[in-house]
């Protein structure tokens, strides 16, 4: 057992937290006591203005909708440490993360699996979140991750910025900001379709500090996207 895993049971127990619908055990988290990772917060937009069962609608078709981008992105959600924060979640990725897939692949994936939660029919406030990205330091707490990174990471998805993109553009179910980090390593490397020229540079201000973060402007599907139909297995 690392350092930095031995510290966060040592100080917490984390074994005998329970840790919400996500699982029994709160995650553990395996980066050690400082180390440099990806982390991504997703928050569903409006999420105190539905009502309880609402809420927990959108927990389960959020859950749901992460669980099938991730697979389709080819990312281990299992391995993710995850911190459950009510209207969403905070995650910390484990060390090796394909920083490609992440953030190329997993927002479009998720952009679909969200669509098609959307489009059960259901009555209710359709499923929108505002997600972020981030690449920075971050070490193990009591009561989950510490350092620079996570507050970074919270204070872009918090942004009016993002909030305001999603009112003012009812075409989209996913608002993505990314760090400046993340921009100037991965998005600029062009790789996976990526385009830097799709997103605007924001500064963020939260209590007295700015954050620079980057908007993505354009959609990840359009709003007439029909989710195809399951692919039967070929029979003899």
């Amino acid at each position: 057992m690392d350092a930095g895993k031995r510290f966060a049971e040592d100080r917490c127990g984390h074994d005998k937290v329970g840790a919400g619908h996500l699982s029994q055990k709160r995650p553990t988290q395996d980066f050690g006591s400082l180390a440099l990772r990806f982390l991504v917060a997703i928050d569903v937009e409006g999420f105190s203005h539905r009502h309880a069962a609402e809420q927990a609608r959108a927990q389960d078709d959020l859950e749901h909708a992460m669980t099938r981008a991730a697979a389709n992105a080819r990312l281990d959600l299992d391995r993710w440490y995850r911190q459950p924060r009510g209207d969403g979640e905070l995650a910390v990725l484990p060390e090796g993360t394909n920083g490609l897939s992440l953030v190329a692949d997993y927002p479009r994936q998720l952009a679909c699996t969200i669509a098609a939660a959307n489009q059960t029919g259901r009555p209710g406030p359709r499923l929108r979140v505002r997600m972020a990205i981030h690449h920075g330091a971050v070490a193990p707490g009591c009561f989950g991750p510490v350092g620079a990174a996570p507050v970074v990471i919270s204070r872009l998805v918090d942004g009016e910025v993002v909030r305001q993109q999603l009112r003012q553009r009812s075409d989209l179910d996913i608002a993505l900001i990314v760090s400046a980090t993340v921009y100037s390593e991965v998005i600029q490397s062009r790789m996976h379709d990526l385009n830097p020229d799709a997103f605007r540079r924001t500064i963020i201000r939260a209590k007295g500090i700015a954050y620079a973060g980057y908007l993505f402007q354009g959609t990840f599907i359009s709003r007439d996207y029909v989710i195809p139909p399951p692919r039967q297995p070929v029979t003899a």
